[in-house]
């Protein structure tokens, strides 16, 4: 354990935003989850309501550098893909 004042706030300030970016990460993955059950059962408007709020979660974590702007890019893409293919 860190014995200097400034490496004290640091490991505070660590474990928060470790929470708040695995409670970001998990949003973002329900996000996606429900936009691919949406597809599977042929729900034409659940799967567009689901689709405009997982582009939503993607692009905000993506600003956030929760994962790279390739990578958001690429889920993108693919759930676009998967939405016209409907």
């Amino acid at each position: 354990m860190a014995n200097i004042k400034s490496a004290k706030k640091r490991v505070k300030i660590s474990a928060v935003q470790t929470a708040r970016n695995t409670a970001q990460r998990s949003a973002l993955k329900t996000a996606v989850k429900k936009f691919d059950s949406a597809v599977v059962s042929g729900d034409k408007v659940n799967a567009i309501e689901a689709y405009k709020d997982a582009v939503k979660k993607i692009d905000k974590a993506a600003d956030k550098g929760l994962m790279h702007k390739n990578n958001a890019s690429n889920k993108k893409s693919k759930a676009t893909l998967k939405l016209n293919a409907m």
